[in-house]
């Protein structure tokens, strides 16, 4: 019997041929060849994008959770504590402004809120952060962050894609296709954000990258994917009708140039299918014990959902999800805030904004230590700028890339340390800057790829995330 014969008994065979008598245009119907069959069932077979491909050396991190703070936190009120800011309150800045300006911001604004040394390391943190304090010797807080937009759209996509103005792959992207992904039956790139940032999907788009490793959207912590049980077909019979889909998508797919969308789209069904048993407790964050919720400040007004959030991220990463995005975007009863975007109520939106994650974050880092999983699990916060250290009107901040801060934690970071600096006031960074694209080199580093080794061929060119550009940030390797 030869593989038409096994793969297509007499009356299975003429059903397809006259499914594709139906395309005559496309010239299906004259495929079914013995050696066609074989070549598009061997395809099918060795198809699936997400198979785990090793690193390129041994990698200190497996998996990442990115935690992004929507429109940009203040870091001489939280990380980078200024005196002279104090000192100088309400006069002008010292020295000329750059020229790239959203606002004229007005005199020096120091911080309202106290500093104090925590940990081993004696890290100053703000007041702001009485969780987060406790965790400083996991934290390697970068001071001396530069980016190149100033506004959120292009600083959001820079800080995700590498890239400010055109649509190029996220990071999550880049890792999934380089890495793949060591669950099967769950998405290897997971973004759980309730309330979507403003640029929305482009920040885990695949862009040109194959479609099957765009990230995968969490808007309802309730029901986190949505259809994923069949109450029409048993799971036998949806695999055999999954089965007759994906040969008939193959040998649809062998007579045309190669498209990254059906290539997903046949993906998408066999996760989906996958996703059924593996999925409902992957992301059911109430199966966890009340130690564990309250550890992450779940049921508290103003921790619960992005305690939710972070918890979910937890739970996906220790299952072999690559890469978990969590976004804080979303409002609570206690704030009118969405972003940490204070142009105006700085005194009252931070500590709200910073109540929100507080806890969460805190309980994420402890959770993740005390189960092993940090040491090979890296963690990063920030957003995609900083603010400015003058004030906008009298109460506020305005956006600022010269110098910021965001730390790392976990997965080959050394802890407990302080690098790069920003000036006397927190204006520009003068000291060991790190530039995004050094982080993305550094985070692909640490997860075993050589960063200007990792390219996709598009368009003539070969791409990278880091584009032509990025140095890893060994000062900072554990």
């Amino acid at each position: 019997m030869n593989e038409m014969e096994r793969q297509f008994p007499l009356n299975r065979r003429q059903m397809l041929k006259r499914f594709a008598s139906g395309f005559g245009m496309l010239g299906l119907a004259g495929l079914f060849a013995d050696d066609f069959v074989t070549r598009a069932l061997a395809e099918a077979a060795n198809s699936n994008p997400l198979t785990v491909k090793p690193p390129q050396y041994p990698a200190k991190a497996k998996r990442v959770i990115f935690l992004f703070m929507s429109g940009g936190p203040s870091h001489v009120d939280l990380f980078d504590p200024k005196p002279r800011l104090l000192v100088d309150m309400g006069k002008p800045l010292p020295f000329e402004k750059p020229k790239l300006e959203r606002t004229k911001t007005g005199n020096l604004l120091g911080s309202p809120w106290k500093f104090q040394k925590h940990g081993q390391a004696g890290i100053e943190v703000s007041e702001l952060f009485p969780h987060l304090s406790t965790c400083v010797d996991d934290l390697c807080i970068i001071r001396s962050m530069v980016a190149d937009n100033i506004n959120h759209n292009g600083a959001c996509l820079q800080m995700n894609t590498g890239e400010q103005a055109f649509s190029r792959p996220s990071m999550g992207s880049w890792l999934l296709y380089g890495l793949g992904s060591e669950n099967q039956n769950l998405p290897g790139f997971v973004v759980i954000s309730p309330a979507q940032p403003a640029q929305g999907a482009p920040l885990w788009s695949s862009s040109f990258l194959p479609a099957a490793y765009q990230g995968t959207l969490v808007s309802d912590l309730k029901n986190p994917i949505a259809n994923l049980d069949n109450k029409l077909f048993s799971r036998k019979q949806q695999r055999g009708q999954l089965d007759w889909l994906k040969k008939i998508n193959h040998l649809h797919q062998a007579r045309r140039e190669e498209d990254s969308r059906l290539n997903a789209r046949i993906e998408s069904f066999e996760l989906a299918f996958r996703m059924q048993s593996e999925a409902p407790q992957a992301f059911d964050v109430e199966a966890e014990s009340p130690e564990t919720k309250k550890l992450y400040g779940i049921g508290d007004d103003a921790t619960d959902i992005f305690g939710k959030q972070c918890l979910m991220a937890r739970r996906l990463v220790e299952r072999g999800v690559r890469v978990a995005q969590v976004y804080h975007t979303q409002t609570t009863k206690r704030t009118s805030c969405q972003l940490w975007d204070q142009h105006g109520d700085l005194q009252k939106e931070l500590p709200n904004n910073c109540a929100a994650v507080d806890k969460p974050i805190a309980g994420l880092l402890k959770d993740l230590k005390a189960r092993g999983l940090l040491e090979d699990t890296l963690v990063i916060w920030g957003g995609e700028f900083g603010r400015t250290p003058t004030a906008e009107g009298k109460d506020g901040r305005e956006h600022h890339p010269f110098g910021f801060t965001m730390w790392l934690a976990g997965g080959g970071i050394k802890g407990g340390m302080v690098h790069g600096a920003t000036d006397e006031f927190g204006w520009h960074a003068v000291e060991n800057k790190v530039h995004v694209h050094d982080l993305h080199a550094t985070i692909l580093h640490l997860m075993g790829i050589e960063h200007t080794k990792l390219t996709y061929r598009y368009s003539g060119r070969d791409f990278r995330l880091t584009d032509v550009h990025g140095n890893v940030v060994r000062e900072i390797l554990a």
